[in-house]
């Protein structure tokens, strides 16, 4: 009996010991684990942005604030540039070759065409018909809806096969024929004007935005006078805001150059036209002036 009781009791204490020691694995593992909670907190707080290797905080994405900002900057410029590759993929897409036309031998999609340069009479040019550029209806008829009116319609162009291009030098239409096969153009200032006025006169909508935004980004206030006239009298819109804008803004100063006084001599109605949109300007600032209440006294 004694010894069954003494193995009873010591049976007991054991049993007591074993289920401390769990007790004290399970609060041992509880820690584990907060300490690797803690430091996995820790972690999202602390990560390194993928892009500029900065640490950015547990809110974020995957990357910084000035990351996700500049990559939607970047996404919209790549926009711009696809649309801009679009638009120049449907300028240089050919008409005869949509897929509800039939393509046939000898027609006059498939004849050719010599484009001869006849500068003014003034100019130091090569004369007309000494250099000529050979072309493709196809390719006229495509971009200009201008050609493809002298070409389609029993014209003297259509039957002779010969356009003659008045009042442009022989560079210029060597420069404007490459643009309507490639949508491309080495410019300056002066061959983007030259090809602005062609594109103009035979509608070529494409090459008027390319030289007018080219034109733009080389406006300032100093030349912005004969960009204007040189807007208003070719209807390059978007340039002749731009211009107009700047001669607002600088009007003390522009009509002080010589260019001002050209224009009053050549062309008044502009100059007429630019102080009627500067007093407009003055009468809304004014009018701004007076709308504003003023400020409580302090």
């Amino acid at each position: 009996m004694r010894r069954n009781n003494q193995w009873r009791r010591r049976s007991s204490f054991d049993s007591d010991v074993d289920f401390d020691d769990e007790e004290d694995e399970d609060e041992d593992e509880d820690e584990d684990e907060d300490a690797s909670f803690s430091a996995a907190a820790r972690r999202r707080v602390r990560m390194k942005c993928l892009s500029c290797k900065e640490d950015y905080g547990n809110r974020s994405a995957g990357t910084c604030r000035e990351c996700y900002e500049e990559a939607g900057e970047t996404e919209e410029e790549l926009k711009r540039e696809i649309d801009e590759l679009k638009s120049k993929v449907n300028f240089l897409r050919l008409l005869c070759s949509s897929p509800n036309s039939v393509a046939r031998v000898n027609t006059p999609c498939f004849s050719d065409v010599v484009l001869v340069a006849c500068p003014s009479p003034d100019s130091s040019d090569i004369p007309c018909n000494s250099l000529s550029i050979p072309a493709h209806r196809a390719v006229l008829t495509s971009r200009s809806p201008v050609f493809r009116a002298m070409l389609e319609n029993e014209m003297e162009e259509s039957l002779s096969g010969t356009i003659k291009m008045n009042d442009v030098s022989y560079d210029a239409l060597r420069a404007f024929v490459n643009y309507l096969y490639t949508a491309e153009a080495g410019l300056d200032e002066h061959m983007a004007c030259d090809l602005l006025v062609l594109a103009e006169k035979y509608q070529v909508k494409h090459l008027k935005t390319y030289c007018e935004r080219y034109l733009m980004s080389r406006l300032n206030w100093e030349n912005s006078l004969p960009y204007y006239a040189f807007a208003h009298q070719h209807g390059a819109k978007t340039l002749l805001e731009a211009a107009l804008s700047l001669i607002l803004d600088h009007m003390d100063k522009v009509t002080k150059r010589e260019e001002y006084a050209e224009l009053v001599d050549k062309d008044p109605r502009v100059v007429v036209d630019i102080y009627e949109a500067y007093l407009s300007k003055q009468v809304n600032t004014a009018a701004t002036k007076d709308s504003t209440p003023p400020k409580p006294p302090s």
